[in-house]
């Protein structure tokens, strides 16, 4: 019979002898080090919260406390059952994101911050060594860093800050741990007297307050410095676009399209009311407080009354402009009106992507792709609001609708939440270009945006020629210029302008009786104006660009940012916008305009509003001749090393150029430095120091740890009888006048000094 002791081990007891014989890991014992990584993974769990507007924190937090609990007191046990229970728990979070992530490839950055945060609820009950809370700290900066990229508010900005105050003493105590300073910590005592009892003894801490104090103080000037003057980028630079609903779009019937538009402010007669005002285009009536009369199929303005501020969109995009929503053909007498609001295109996409293809009609001017990414912050109609001549439409729905007039509509409520981007080749204008634009235009553009009121055709007709002065104009383009100019400058806006009567024309009344109007009247009577003339033109509502926000790259548009101008086709080049509203630029925002160094220009604008005028307009001289120059340059040289693969090797070369300069620089930083340094010595010192440097720059240093007279005995050894001499008699020279504070003949000892460097120029 077999002795059991002898008797071979199964392979589960042979793995289990193993790893009972394995040596013990080390332990994190600094209890403020795992405080202080549990504040980083915490900060970073509800930074992303804030940002994607999500609730991970009602979970993440309490769990990751209790397991980081857990994991202190089980520091030193090797939790193998744990650890076997958190591999599968790991596993099962993994297929999780797999499956989150193809239903939601539009947009990953959320997916990826809930996987993490699940890792690290599962990664905090196993936590025994330095490196394990190294990687709780990277995946609490990861989270920080989505969401920042989510984030289109400054309320991040508080978390990012308290982030920065905890994360300083946390790699304060990282680097000391990597060091192994604990142990002497726990042995370090510092002696002090109390003011009532005996001299008492207290434990080294290894954080001081007023040291990270003053690190902190000095990570966030240098932060906010660079923050200040860092370009800043409106759109994107990877073409990773955000698509996103909260709602299921895509199950919805495309039934908006039939039904006119959804103005959730205005409703026609006989439906529920769900607005102060209707969409009918006459009559006496009240503006909704919250939406945009000029939203609606049909445009009354005879209401009156304003809107109540409020956002409603965040907009990201590579160039501001007008985000168009809506372009009228007919004119009522009142208002406007979309003649063929029944006739839609219905658009489809693919069901494996959320883009749209929208053949627009192209234009023979040079274009520029801008890509924008709209969230409603609010409720809004189903109308699609986009820069000028969209090509690609990224939207959360089966298919969107195309009017008539090029207006893009969806089968639903743009609702609070909704995301959706669009790609759009928007044209330049060009001046030289569009005065070559002939008035030969087809059956259809006559037809539909040369159509007056016979009423009041040939009165406007007269007006109209009266302000053109009988001036020749050689090109229509110059007719809207001068039209829309004498607009602005001789009609006013009237604040309190009464209602119109039923029979009263909005144009004739603003030409003939008030002299003006309210600020949409001023676009209906241009393009009224333009008819008149024959020159195409429509009326177009929309957003103005909103205020830019440099801390976060989007553009904040309120409901008062909507209005309405003017839209002129010209012949081969389509339709451009002109702004005959008083205060308002001739043409809204367009490519040209550049946001790139706007925090840079608000902090120079603060610094001038506390500076004595004349010295304001000096250095604001300054300022746009020299420094906006420069930075416009930056600008056009970061777009064209973007551009493309040319622009990149172009980019690299510079990049070659500029460090070898910046090298060569550095050098002869130093080396200045080294003689200002050496001029305020005593000269017999500038002398040894001087015989040092070249020594050195020859290959024969001086260590250190080194004195005079020893360097001189190695010297011998080193170089010909005659240098070493040389070397021997200076360094004796030097030797006597600092230590024994005699004078020596420093203009004999130089002229030794220029023999020695000139015979070691030979020397290689």
């Amino acid at each position: 019979m077999k002795n059991p002791s002898t008797q071979p081990l199964s392979l589960f007891q042979q793995f289990r002898q193993q790893i009972k014989s394995t040596s013990p890991i080390k332990t994190e014992e600094s209890v403020i080090f795992r405080i202080l990584v549990q504040s980083l993974v915490i900060v970073g769990i509800i930074a992303t919260d804030i940002a994607a507007n999500t609730q991970m924190s009602l979970w993440a937090i309490p769990l990751s406390i209790i397991g980081g609990v857990w994991s202190w007191y089980r520091r030193k046990h090797r939790n193998i059952t744990l650890k076997f229970v958190l591999a599968i728990g790991m596993l099962a979070v993994l297929s999780s994101f797999l499956v989150s992530l193809t239903q939601n490839l539009n947009d990953s950055r959320l997916v990826l911050a809930e996987l993490l945060v699940q890792l690290q609820v599962l990664h905090s009950f196993d936590l025994p060594r330095r490196k394990d809370l190294g990687y709780s700290m990277v995946i609490g900066l990861i989270l920080l860093g989505v969401a920042g990229t989510i984030s289109q508010t400054v309320a991040f900005a508080p978390w990012l800050l308290l982030f920065l105050i905890l994360a300083i003493p946390t790699l304060v105590l990282d680097y000391r741990s990597r060091l192994g300073l604990e142990a002497i910590d726990k042995q370090l005592k510092i002696p002090f007297k109390s003011r009532k009892t005996s001299p008492k003894t207290v434990r080294y801490s290894p954080i001081s307050f007023k040291s990270i104090s003053v690190l902190i103080a000095i990570t966030l000037l240098f932060g906010l410095t660079i923050f200040t003057l860092m370009p800043r980028f409106p759109g994107y630079q990877l073409q990773s676009f955000p698509v996103d609903s909260p709602l299921d779009a895509d199950s919805q019937k495309f039934s908006g399209q039939n039904k006119g538009i959804v103005n959730p402010g205005y409703t026609n007669q006989g439906e529920s009311e769900e607005g102060q005002g209707n969409n009918e285009s006459q009559g006496k009536g009240q503006v909704d407080d919250s939406q945009y009369y000029g939203f609606n199929t049909k445009m009354n303005q005879n209401l009156r009354g304003e809107m109540k501020p409020k956002i409603v969109m965040r907009v990201r995009s590579q160039s501001p402009g007008f985000w168009k929503a809506l372009s009228f053909d007919h004119y009522t007498g009142q208002g406007w009106e979309i003649t063929n609001d029944e006739d839609f295109d219905t658009i489809p996409r693919d069901r494996w992507s959320y883009r749209f293809f929208l053949r627009f009609p192209g234009t023979a001017m040079k274009t520029k792709k801008v890509i924008q990414s709209y969230t409603a912050v609010a409720d809004l109609p189903n109308i699609i609001p986009s820069l000028s001549t969209p090509k690609h439409l990224y939207f959360p729905a089966q298919e969107i609708g195309v009017d008539d007039l090029d207006n893009l509509r969806s089968p639903v409520g743009l609702i609070e939440g909704l995301t959706y981007t669009v790609v759009s080749n928007v044209p330049y204008r060009d001046r030289t270009e569009l005065q070559k634009s002939p008035p030969d235009y087809s059956d259809k553009i006559k037809e539909t945006y040369l159509d007056i009121p016979p009423e009041i055709e040939e009165k406007v007709r007269n007006k109209t020629l009266e302000l053109l002065k009988n001036n020749s104009f050689n090109s229509p383009y110059e007719v809207v210029l001068f039209l829309t100019q004498a607009v602005k400058q001789q009609y006013t806006i009237q604040e309190e302008l009464p209602f119109f009567n039923d029979s009263e024309d909005l144009v004739e009344s603003f030409l003939f009786k008030y002299e003006g109007g309210i600020s949409d009247h001023f676009a209906t009577t241009l393009t009224i104006m333009l008819r008149s003339v024959g020159i195409p033109a429509r009326l177009t509502v929309g957003f103005a660009p909103g205020k830019f926000n440099p801390l976060t790259g989007f553009y904040v548009v309120k409901n008062t940012d909507a209005y309405a101008l003017t839209e002129v086709y010209f012949p081969y080049f389509g339709w451009y916008m002109f702004d005959p509203i008083p205060g308002h630029d001739l043409f809204p925002p367009s490519l040209e305009e550049d946001q790139t160094f706007s925090v840079l220009k608000q902090f120079w604008n603060w610094v001038a509003g506390w500076v004595p005028s004349p010295v304001a307009n000096f250095f604001n001289l300054i300022w746009t001749k020299i420094i906006v120059g420069f930075i416009s340059f930056l600008g056009w040289l970061w777009r064209f090393i973007s551009s493309g693969l040319i622009g990149t090797l172009v980019g690299l070369v510079l990049a070659v150029i500029l460090g070898f300069l910046g090298w060569l620089g550095w050098g002869q930083l130093r080396k200045l430095g080294y003689y200002r340094r050496l001029a305020k010595l005593p000269p017999m010192v500038q002398l040894y120091e001087e015989m040092l440097r070249v020594l050195k720059a020859k290959g024969y240093p001086k260590h250190s740890a080194q004195t005079p007279l020893e360097y001189v005995n190695v010297s011998y050894q080193q170089h010909p009888q005659e240098q070493a001499e040389i070397i021997d008699e200076i360094s004796h020279a030097y030797v006597s006048w600092r230590y024994g504070e005699n004078d020596q003949n420093v203009n004999y000892l130089k002229g030794k000094f220029k023999a020695l460097a000139k015979s070691l120029k030979g020397k290689n």
